[in-house]
């Protein structure tokens, strides 16, 4: 194939045999744009809330760190690494193919559905507007404007390959055909749910079967989503940068079905010692150490392409960004099948380790390759030069630098963390028994993360500035993309037929050769695995025994425990004792999966910047919630946690009590009669009014019962207090649960 940047000469025809196309690199160019923009709002977003940690005062009002939080990281992950996938998919897989793309109308649907859906969700988000699940936070409607644009895209790659003028699918196409496969299946899986209205809906899953199917989907969607396409860019753009060719075809073909066989086994790892069956997380643990050989070997394929190109690193900050981020890759995939053997996972779980484990991924692996080709296609898309190669080099060093630094505390404050929450005194007993005293030792930690951000996102603004200097340096008419090669031939013979036998790759030569029979493996590949976990996990009963005494959440605690989602305590707080000693002995008895039955969707969380909560019910009176959320720096005077004023005057949507209820009661939640006949309102004002009386008899400011403080106090009293032993007064009167009504 030959390519050109000039408009083709209408006079001249292509040479014999030959088609002559152009390839549409106007919606690369905006993919392109789109992933800058949404990087620099995603990673300044991050950048305050770690600061919002480190100095509290900066939570003002209804943008606080648990509203703002999800939208980070669906920025990231979804607006700059998504719009970073497309850009890459859909400028390299025109070239791999010899075609243009399958449909212009569909590129740019794609294109504005996704900034659309971005848009949405940075709307919705902060808003309160979240469905509890993390990194799958979106609600309903937005769902399914996913899956449509999903579909869209999926078309447009199907229908490009279909008319293809290159017989070989290329080692990226395969990357990419099990994002688009993989992802489809996740996200519908995941997102299934029962709507009580335009803005809430509830997971169709409950409990442990909800957790198991989020973090199916979460390790996963880091899998097919931040991985394997990244992989498909990584083959591509790192050979062309290099100007040389892909170390090792076969080492490919390892590397590739390997991922694709393996990794849909590995999320339960993120559930061991919780109340997920044992031999779920023993199954994930075990696939996630498998996965660290074939990941490495992408590694090394990578790296090795780089054989007699060495040279060229020191000059070539193209180079420096994909040597780095490819070396960030391989750290990556070491650290997570360490982290899911199950006595390092007791250490680091829901510590600071975690967050340096994800973003030595994400913005190691995920943003270096991402900076690194679009510096290499920014001469190419704008038909110019570079504005600046010391720019570009000044921003990897940056980059480079401030990750380190960020990544390096969040080491030390994960460590730090998990040492001292397990950590046992010379008497038997806890070490640090008030959670407050790990929290103030992480603060050094912290102030350093924020110069590591800063570092790393003023290396994002520099690129910025430097492409976009660069787009204005461009012609005042972009010329075509101009390409010629030969149609397939009609018998799909093969003009260089591989050698037979297992061990020369024949047969996967033949599955390159055909679409679809390559992407049915690929998903068939996806599904099995998935259906092997799924099916004991759903069918078999015994997985998740029920609990007589586990009754469902009040219409009242029910609407508390939407407040609770809608402030995203989870991002926080944890509702998962683990079994053991040094949790048991800090917060109670450890968790038991009925206790969670009607948990819709689950809350156990991944990370505890507060304490776990599962056994705070009828620890504290009910005013030392009402005071604690009011202004928790009074209560803790080093708490980092957020101050909620508001919900102690902001009035309670009694409107959607009921609905709530109705829905809930859809999914299977044996509500009574008299609730589920109109009187859900009726209950819930009758439990909020026990409890602003009890507050007010205590001292608290009187008038509470309409507020949403009473139906959050509600469900914060009811966790964990369902096997509690009944003979057990509550430790203090007023913080004995009000009665429930009907269920």
């Amino acid at each position: 194939m030959s390519e050109s940047t000039t408009a083709p000469q209408s006079a001249t025809p292509p040479p014999a045999g030959l088609e002559r196309f152009t390839y549409f690199d106007a919606p690369v160019r905006a993919f392109a744009a789109a992933t800058v923009l949404w990087g620099i709002v995603g990673m300044l977003v991050g950048l305050v809330i770690a600061s919002q940690l480190a100095f509290p005062q900066l939570n003002v009002g209804w943008l606080h760190f648990g509203r703002l939080r999800p939208l980070h990281t669906n920025a990231v992950i979804f607006a700059f690494a998504g719009n970073a996938i497309f850009t890459g998919i859909y400028y390299s897989m025109q070239r791999l193919l010899k075609a243009r793309v399958f449909s212009d109308g569909l590129t740019w649907f794609h294109f504005w559905g996704w900034q659309a859906i971005i848009v949405s969700a940075a709307l919705t988000l902060p808003l309160g507007i979240t469905s509890g699940k993390e990194y799958a936070e979106l609600e309903w409607p937005i769902d399914i404007a996913i899956a449509v644009v999903w579909v869209a895209f999926a078309v447009n790659l199907f229908g490009t390959i279909a008319k293809r003028r290159e017989r070989h699918l290329y080692v990226a196409i395969w990357f990419y055909l099990s994002c688009i496969l993989a992802v489809a299946v996740l996200h519908i899986f995941n997102s299934l749910a029962v709507p009580a209205s335009w803005f809430k809906s509830y997971s169709l899953y409950a409990g442990a079967q909800d957790a198991f199917m989020q973090w199916w989907y979460g390790h996963n969607a880091v899998a097919f989503f931040l991985t394997t396409p990244f992989l498909g860019l990584m083959y591509y753009f790192m050979p062309k940068a290099a100007e040389r060719p892909v170390f090792s075809y076969r080492l490919s073909i390892v590397h590739f079905w390997s991922i694709v066989f393996l990794y849909m086994w590995a999320g339960p790892h993120h559930l061991h010692y919780t109340a997920l069956p044992e031999w779920a997380s023993t199954l994930g643990m075990v696939f996630s150490v498998m996965l660290w050989m074939p990941s490495w070997g992408g590694m090394i394929n990578g790296l090795l392409t780089l054989r007699g190109a060495w040279n060229k690193v020191s000059d070539d900050p193209v180079l420096k960004f994909f040597v780095a981020g490819v070396t960030f890759y391989g750290m990556s995939t070491f650290e997570g099948p360490m982290m899911s053997v199950k006595s390092v996972n007791a250490l680091s779980h829901y510590t600071d380790w975690t967050i340096a484990h994800v973003h030595s991924g994400a913005l190691g692996w995920n943003g270096f390759i991402t900076f690194g080709m679009l510096y290499w296609l920014a001469p190419r898309l704008f038909q110019t030069e570079l504005f600046s190669k010391k720019l570009a080099t000044l921003h990897f060093w940056l980059g480079t630098v401030g990750l380190l630094v960020y990544v390096l505390s969040m080491y030390t404050a994960g460590v730090t963390q998990g040492l001292m929450w397990r950590a046992f005194d010379e008497t038997g007993r806890l070490q640090y028994p008030d959670f407050v005293e790990t929290v103030t030792r992480l603060m050094p930690m912290y102030y350093i993360r924020i110069v590591g951000g800063t570092l790393y996102f003023a290396g994002v603004v520099l690129g910025g500035y430097n492409l976009l200097r660069t787009w204005q340096g461009r012609p005042s008419v972009y010329a075509d993309a101009v390409a010629e090669a030969a149609p397939l031939a009609k018998d799909w013979t093969d003009p260089h037929p591989p050698k037979p036998g297992i061990f020369e790759w024949g047969w996967h030569r033949g599955w390159e050769r055909n679409g679809l029979v390559f992407s049915v493996v690929t998903a068939g590949a996806v599904i099995v695995a998935s259906l092997f976990e799924i099916i004991p996990t759903f069918v078999l009963d015994s997985n998740i025994p029920t609990i007589a005494a586990v009754q469902p959440y009040t219409p009242l605690e029910l609407a508390g425990r939407e407040i609770y989602i809608a402030e995203g305590c989870y991002n926080c707080h944890s509702q998962m004792v683990r079994p053991l000693r040094s949790e048991t002995e800090r917060y109670g008895e450890y968790s038991k999966p009925g206790e969670f039955v009607y948990d819709h969707p689950f809350q156990w969380g991944s990370r505890r910047i507060g304490p776990d909560l599962h056994r705070v019910g009828g620890k504290y009176p009910d005013l030392w919630h009402v005071r604690h959320m009011e202004n928790p720096q009074t209560v803790h005077a080093q708490s980092v946690m957020p101050a909620f004023g508001w919900l102690l005057t902001q009035d309670l949507d009694w409107n959607s009590v009921q609905k709530n209820v109705d829905a809930m009661a859809m999914l299977g939640v044996p509500y009574g009669q008299d609730v589920l006949a109109g009187k859900a309102v009726e209950s819930a004002k009758a439990q909020a009014t026990a409890i602003a009386e009890r507050v007010h008899k205590d001292g608290g400011p009187a008038d509470l019962q309409g507020k949403q403080i009473t139906a959050l106090v509600a469900y914060l009293q009811r966790l964990g207090t369902d096997i509690a032993v009944k003979s057990e007064a509550p430790k203090h009167a007023s913080a004995a649960p009000a009665p429930r009504g009907t269920p």
